[in-house]
């Protein structure tokens, strides 16, 4: 990490107020990534293009005492399109917690930040073929809380206009197609030495308008972990009732094992099925994820990889998918 000179910033002065700064410490991290991806399966989507890929970010953060908490703000530039990975802020409060606003990509709270706990070398059994299969409350225009309280953690979030996007100060998202809000919190505590216990709900009435739409789309989302020397297993269900019209429900568990074979080499092996349930005339589906995954780090270095593959990839019957990906990251 390189740590830069402290930069006062400017006070502020109007004609009722005047609101002084005290100086923040900025810093910067940064890091390059190449990777090398296959696909395959019967879906058409092979790879016939460069399987070569590279990516490289810096990540700025700053912090300050601000006489009633600490604020701290982190600003990410990747080479994505539009040169944004996040960028959200914080006020650390002590013992009331900590408030935060994630303008986008932080995923900083609720189960946005936990869909997926399971144990893993690298990546998570349906990366790249699939997802978690639970929505949290998102990453765009954020309002997130979190505290420990009697060794009980709870990340909370919630957003309106269902997140909208990313609206600058003194505006709005002026998206009048965007309605109902979604409301995020998680709670996990470690009930003995080795094992964690998650829990999440989730309410989004973004789903819950017009006459034809009956219900407010709920997650609900378990998982526990447990680890004891080199070895760690998990294992995670959550349910997914939509509000949405015509629109059906699904359920998921999953478990993985990972295994550190010494300080720098660890290998991991994970399931992730999603049932879509049958609604109207169209059956149940199960859609099965295996992962694999390595990774072999020293120093800022790893080398990493992960295999995945899809039975009824989407929740359609006889579509597979499966990824492999090889990478090379360099911290600094």
């Amino acid at each position: 990490m390189i740590n830069l000179k402290k930069i006062g910033l400017s006070a502020l002065a109007g004609s009722l107020v005047a609101i002084s700064a005290n100086a923040a410490e900025i810093s910067v991290s940064g890091g390059v990534e190449l990777t090398y991806t296959d696909t395959g399966g019967n879906k058409g989507n092979e790879v016939t293009g460069n399987s070569f890929g590279a990516n490289s970010g810096l990540t700025f953060t700053g912090s300050g005492d601000v006489g009633f908490g600490e604020v701290s703000m982190t600003r990410a530039i990747n080479d994505t399109a539009t040169g944004w990975g996040s960028s959200h802020q914080s006020l650390d409060m002590g013992d009331m917690g900590t408030f935060s606003f994630d303008g986008y990509g932080g995923a900083l709270v609720g189960v946005t930040a936990n869909d997926d706990l399971l144990p893993t070398a690298y990546e998570e059994s349906w990366t790249g073929v699939g997802s978690s299969g639970v929505l949290g409350v998102g990453s765009t225009n954020v309002i997130g809380y979190k505290n420990t309280i009697s060794g009980v953690s709870i990340s909370a979030g919630y957003t309106n206009a269902d997140g909208a996007g990313q609206t600058a100060e003194s505006a709005s998202s002026g998206n009048v197609a965007a309605h109902g809000s979604i409301t995020d919190i998680y709670v996990s505590t470690t009930a003995m030495d080795g094992l964690t216990m998650g829990a999440g709900y989730v309410t989004n009435s973004a789903s819950n308008t017009g006459s034809d739409l009956d219900a407010d789309t709920d997650v609900m989302l378990g998982q526990v972990v447990y680890s004891s020397g080199p070895v760690s297993v998990g294992y995670r269900i959550a349910e997914t009732n939509n509000g949405g019209a015509a629109t059906a429900d699904t359920n998921v568990t999953g478990y993985s094992v990972a295994f550190n074979v010494n300080d720098n080499f660890a290998i991991s092996y994970g399931v992730t099925d999603i049932e879509t349930l049958a609604i109207g005339a169209t059956a149940a589906v199960s859609n099965e994820m295996i992962g694999y995954s390595a990774a072999y780090t020293v120093g800022a270095a790893s080398i990493r990889l992960n295999h995945s593959t899809s039975d009824n990839d989407g929740a359609v019957k006889g579509a597979d998918d499966e990824t492999t990906e090889i990478g090379v990251a360099l911290s600094f």
